[in-house]
Formats: structure tokens, sequence, C-alpha cells
């Protein structure tokens, strides 16, 4: 396929992805059940994906086939295209972080926080705060009671979801680090992006 990207994410780490507007970009959990956390941000750092602007304006927990990802701003991000998974996805959670790994006995541990923030610097860019990612294929839906628990991933190997960029972005996506419980199955592996330019993903999508 004509100038499409594929980037490769290690297991517990993340990379920074540039992309333009009308770019199709797909996330694949190439081996199954592994998470994928992911942000969105506009070029001059002004706005990002907010998951509880996505959820309001949406009146979803997530968006279905079609509907959008949102901004602070309410502006619409991303697109999702298509959802070749059987989810479900997660956007109440925060991204795992030090202190996550610390209360469960881990001094030193990889976590999606830090991938991302380590992901930003590579770009020259530092945030003071770290925004709520979407959990790609993260099974965590609310319980009947309200409560709320991370359980095993049910994606199958290449499940994916296709995003479209409807400005241009830089996303920063993370191989969820969590080894400790269930979320991704016992173990970690990595996640591929694949990128398509706006001219040929047009032809594709029409």
């Amino acid at each position: 396929m004509p100038d499409q990207k594929r980037v490769v994410i290690p297991a517990q780490s993340g990379r920074s992805i540039r992309v333009s507007s009308g770019d199709l970009v797909r996330i694949i959990d190439i081996k199954g059940q592994q998470v994928a956390d992911l942000w969105a941000f506009t070029p001059d750092m002004k706005d990002w994906l907010s998951t509880s602007n996505t959820r309001d304006i949406g009146e979803r927990l997530f968006p279905k086939t079609g509907e959008h990802f949102y901004g602070t701003t309410g502006n619409k991000l991303l697109t999702l295209v298509e959802d070749a998974s059987p989810g479900p996805h997660d956007m109440l959670y925060p991204a795992c972080n030090h202190a996550l790994y610390v209360r469960a006995g881990f001094d030193e541990h990889p976590s999606c926080q830090d991938n991302l923030h380590k992901a930003l610097a590579s770009e020259g860019l530092a945030l003071p705060f770290t925004p709520d990612p979407v959990d790609l294929f993260q099974n965590s839906l609310p319980q009947p009671d309200g409560s709320i628990d991370v359980f095993a991933s049910i994606n199958p190997p290449g499940g994916y979801v296709a995003l479209r960029a409807e400005c241009d972005l830089l996303l920063v996506v993370t191989a969820c680090s969590v080894d400790h419980y269930p979320t991704n199955g016992g173990v970690c592996n990595e996640i591929a992006v694949e990128v398509t330019p706006a001219a040929w993903s047009a032809k594709q999508t029409r």
C-alpha cells in the first residue's frame, strides 16, 4: 500500500506518531489480549483528546462506529471508522502509573504514564499533567452494582480499531505495562500502528 507507515510498539513501551487530517490510523493487537493506551494532541498542544468530553458529548461510555472522540474544546479530533474487535474498550481508567506499581509492591516498573511522557520528550515536548487515555481493548465495563474492575482482555490476535484523524494530530500509543494483573492476559505484548495517508484512505472509505 503506497506510503503506508507501520510502527510496532514493543511491550511495556510507547511511541509518538504524527498524523495529518484525513489519515486513517489502525491500532492492532498483534497477539491478542493486549491493551493499547491512546492519547491525541493538536500540534500546538493547546487541545488534546478528552475522555470526559467524549463521554459527555456522545452520551456513551465509548463511541460507536461512525462517532467521534473530542478534545477539551469540544472539537472533533478522531472518528471511529471501524471496530474489528469484540471490545470492550475503556474511557474510565487513568493510565497505569508509578504509584499503582508501588501499591502492588513494585518499586521500579514501566508504566503507560511514564511511557507517554517519554514519547512526548522524544518530540521535545513536556506536559505538567497526564490526560486520561482511551484504553483500547481493555475489559473493564462497570458492573450492575456500580463497581469497576479490570478483567482479562478478550481481544483476539489481530483485533484492531481504525480511526480517522479529523485534524493534524500528535498521537501517543502505549502497549500497556500491566503484567501483575489479568488486564493483558497475564503477559505484555507489542501493539502495531498503521497509518494510511488521507488520499489513499479516502479511496478505501468511499
